[in-house]
């Protein structure tokens, strides 16, 4: 989902640096494997096309936080889906 992201703290030798990668535009999304000591984060379209990666060894990552993107409130005058009552 669009705003989706997900920052990576790596150990860079002494100090640590940060990395985010966000899903940029409506329908993406940002996946995440680790596999062989390697963890991958990835921007993915809806038919399932990379489009942009960053990859990182396994033994240097610090910290892998998602941020979720966060539900837009609805604007003065919009209609507002009712709640349903449980039986």
């Amino acid at each position: 989902m669009k705003g989706d992201r997900v920052e990576i703290v790596i150990d860079a030798g002494g100090s640590s640096r940060s990395y985010e990668i966000e899903a940029s535009r409506a329908g993406r999304r940002v996946d995440i494997t680790h596999r062989r000591g390697v963890v991958e984060v990835t921007e993915v379209t809806r038919a399932g096309t990379p489009v942009r990666t960053a990859r990182f060894m396994a033994g240097r990552v610090l910290a892998l936080v998602e941020h979720p993107a966060t539900p837009r409130p609805p604007r003065d005058g919009e209609p507002v889906s009712q709640l349903r009552r449980s039986a």
